[in-house]
């Protein structure tokens, strides 16, 4: 049998707004809305919704592969998101401090690669940490 390649990558961005919190946390909690900033995110399918969680399942760009997810959203604070299924598996944290009339967003990503994905390691970090830029910069966009 072969060997289960298992990669941990952990990824830390952040970015000051010029946008108070209350228009930022509008772009951030439309979590439906997803693949609109974040292009590593093709298709969003809720599964169920109970309060501020919601079960998942999102199709990303990688191969088109499925993960399940859970959102817990916490508002005007952060959205919690924990890959429970699928080629990662692990958690995305997105936090928002206000800083007067700015706000910093920032985006925590603590994943493992599994199997076929753990072989790419290098270029799979590269990717989601240019993702997560690109993310902040379109989000910046959107409020700024």
């Amino acid at each position: 049998m072969g060997t289960r390649i298992k990669l941990m990558v952990t990824i830390n961005a952040s970015r000051e707004l010029s946008a108070p919190l209350e228009r930022v946390w509008e772009v951030v909690a439309d979590v439906d809305n997803e693949p609109k900033y974040w292009h590593g995110t093709k298709t969003v399918k809720n599964i169920s919704r109970s309060g501020n969680v919601i079960e998942r399942e999102v199709t990303i760009a990688f191969r088109d592969s499925r993960c399940r997810q859970t959102v817990v959203i916490n508002p005007k604070q952060s959205i919690d998101i924990t890959i429970t299924d699928g080629p990662m598996k692990g958690t995305k944290k997105i936090l928002l401090e206000p800083e007067g009339e700015k706000t910093r967003i920032r985006v925590a990503w603590d994943i493992k690669l599994a199997g076929f994905l753990g072989m790419f390691g290098g270029m799979v970090r590269k990717h989601i940490s240019e993702g997560t830029d690109e993310a902040l910069e379109r989000i910046a966009k959107a409020v700024e």
